[in-house]
């Protein structure tokens, strides 16, 4: 599954949720975001929310993502687009005594 707010776009493998049995991630959620992410039929969904309701909400606060990796299965990676990140990591010398 998934879904964009402003500047992010997060993705959650929902083959992982079933086996999960702190959904950490949900109550992340609901502490440092708007509830955004709820449980329907065991499985985080933001479904209850159009897109723009989405957008509107978040906060891009991350938290879901990490209690997934801390507490989870490991389901949720978050891509936060930088433009121009990847130019300008090509720029930079590589270092290390090399």
């Amino acid at each position: 599954m998934d879904f964009k707010e402003r500047s992010i776009k997060v993705n959650i493998d929902i083959t992982k949720c079933p086996e999960c049995n702190t959904k950490a991630c949900v109550e992340a959620c609901k502490l440092f975001d708007r509830s955004i992410l709820q449980l329907k039929d065991g499985i985080p969904s933001v479904s209850h929310l159009s897109q723009e309701e989405v957008v509107k909400r978040g906060t891009e606060c991350l938290a879901c993502e990490y209690a997934c990796w801390k507490r989870g299965r490991q389901a949720i990676t978050i891509d936060i687009p930088i433009k121009g990140l990847d130019k300008y990591l090509k720029g930079i010398p590589l270092t290390g005594g090399h």
